[in-house]
């Protein structure tokens, strides 16, 4: 049996994956979804031509991960591609952050990080040649930014460990590609924007989010380390490697 495993499905660039996933490999048997809203989940069953398989849970606690390891240990299934979309950001100062909840910054380093960590780790056994493994980071990996910190590591954290797992699997065939966009048009920024607004620069640049996936997917089946979306974000990207962020993060700021 062939799969697709898709985390934060239930909205923003992970249920676009859901929705495109399809267009590329057109004998999957089932999509597996990962998410906290199950309803959302469930609505994607009526709309794709593949059989959808709802994991319903919090990618903070462990129960998620041993009932997806459990199915995939009794099924076997061959996992085509892994795509850890499953994340989120608040955009304020670490200290205006912490007095609102102490445990916020700690829980985005929790899912953002640990969380896509480990549902690779589950998957990857079950990975073969040709199988690829999308992990969503963002333009903000690329260096740090003031208002935004703790966030802007853990997608650090993200494109670090993708480009060291990719280096680790290639040579068994797998494919791993980092996703840095800049702004997206998702609900993501209504979590985010909780202490302070996007610059208006920032609101223009937002992308649309099917554009992003599909240059993520095209990027990834060409074997590409990392995709970014976007003339003016693939410039930034550069940037960032030419002059030292100690510039750089003021101007962002």
């Amino acid at each position: 049996m062939k799969i697709a495993i898709v985390t934060g499905a239930s909205s923003g660039l992970g249920r676009e994956f859901v929705r495109q996933i399809t267009r590329l490999y057109k004998n999957l048997d089932e999509i597996w979804v990962v998410a906290r809203r199950a309803e959302r989940l469930e609505e994607l069953k009526e709309k794709l031509p593949v059989y959808i398989r709802v994991f319903a849970g919090d990618m903070e606690e462990d129960l998620i991960y041993k009932q997806v390891l459990n199915r995939l240990e009794n099924q076997n299934p061959d996992v085509r591609m892994l795509v850890n979309a499953a994340g989120f950001g608040k955009m304020g100062t670490i200290e205006e952050i912490a007095a609102e909840d102490k445990k916020l910054q700690l829980r985005m380093i929790d899912l953002n990080c640990r969380g896509l960590t480990e549902m690779t780790l589950t998957c990857l056994p079950y990975m073969s040649k040709g199988s690829r493994i999308i992990n969503v980071a963002s333009a903000a990996a690329f260096c740090p930014q003031s208002g935004f910190a703790v966030y802007a590591a853990t997608k650090s954290y993200v494109l670090s460990f993708s480009k060291g797992l990719g280096a680790e699997v290639r040579k068994k065939g797998i494919i791993v590609t980092a996703v840095c966009p800049g702004p997206v048009n998702t609900e993501f920024f209504d979590i985010a924007e909780s202490y302070t607004k996007t610059k208006g620069y920032k609101v223009i640049l937002r992308a649309n989010a099917g554009k992003v996936v599909t240059l993520a997917i095209k990027d990834a089946m060409k074997g590409k380390t990392i995709s970014t979306y976007g003339v003016i974000m693939k410039a930034f990207r550069v940037v960032t490697k030419i002059i030292p962020h100690s510039l750089i993060v003021p101007f962002i700021h």
